[in-house]
């Protein structure tokens, strides 16, 4: 079994082998020429993101700069937006749904190391999927490990670190991330903490169906 084919099943392989060094080159060809694109490209900047990411969306946004390393194992969905400094080690499968926000300086990690020295410094290492639900903001600088799954209608505060799974409907923040409390009807009319819309159109049409 060729080590690009180890990867890809999440047992230990060799990174500079049987053609992993070439295919992050490319890679990195197309990010760094999305990174220096005009921010009056859009043309070019929707369709080299299309490029770059494995499975993706209609409608996404993804602000420059942003780093990966081979993009075909990212998968995202409708409505998505990253904001700046977006990192995402894509040795395994990043999966994310639809409606989902993500804030500056956000990383999403699937890369691992043995614990042992002896055992790290052979060079293996191995990759474990990270998969994160529709309708969830993920606030600034957090840190999301490999292997962990994120549920749907989720808010991970900023700054946190998220090395176990989040279940569904849930605010959770920390280091390690925490959850502190469910996420219910009672939030909606909030648009910050206790403060309640002064608008009308912040609901769909037809609520509740």
């Amino acid at each position: 079994m060729n080590h690009k084919v180890r990867m890809l099943k999440g047992l230990p392989y060799k990174p500079w082998e049987d053609g992993l060094t070439e295919a992050r080159l490319a890679n990195k060809v197309k990010i760094y020429e999305y990174n220096q694109l005009h921010p009056l490209d859009t043309m070019r900047q929707k369709q080299l993101i299309k490029e770059i990411l494995g499975k993706s969306g209609e409608n996404i946004i993804i602000e420059q700069p942003f780093h990966c390393d081979y993009g075909f194992n990212i998968e995202v969905g409708e409505n998505f937006f990253a904001n700046y400094n977006l990192t995402i080690i894509d040795v395994a499968k990043v999966i994310i749904g639809d409606n989902v926000l993500i804030a500056p300086n956000v990383s999403i990690y699937t890369a691992a190391h043995p614990l042992h020295p002896v055992s790290r410094n052979s060079g293996y290492e191995c990759g474990k999927e990270v998969h994160i639900g529709n309708n969830v903001w993920i606030g600034g600088n957090v840190v999301i490990n490999p292997g962990v799954k994120i549920g749907n209608n989720v808010v991970i505060g900023s700054g946190s670190v998220v090395t176990k799974d989040i279940p569904d409907n849930v605010l959770a923040f920390g280091n390690p991330c925490r959850v502190i409390r469910e996420i219910t009807d009672e939030d909606l009319d909030y648009y910050y903490k206790k403060e309640k819309f002064d608008v009308d159109d912040y609901l769909p049409p037809n609520w509740p169906a």
